[in-house]
């Protein structure tokens, strides 16, 4: 319980919004069979037909 009370809010925050920005990077730098409409690592919506 102790490691638990050293943990602030921030920190959680701050964690949270750093897993945002490298998904939205992800996003942006892989090709779109990775992480894309249907990727296999972040599927960001339907695949166009």
């Amino acid at each position: 319980m102790q490691l638990l009370s050293q943990i602030s809010f921030d920190e959680i925050t701050a964690s949270l919004l750093v897993c945002l920005l490298i998904r939205e990077f992800m996003i942006l730098a892989l090709p779109d069979s990775i992480a894309g409409p249907g990727g296999w690592l972040v599927d960001t919506g339907e695949e166009e037909a």
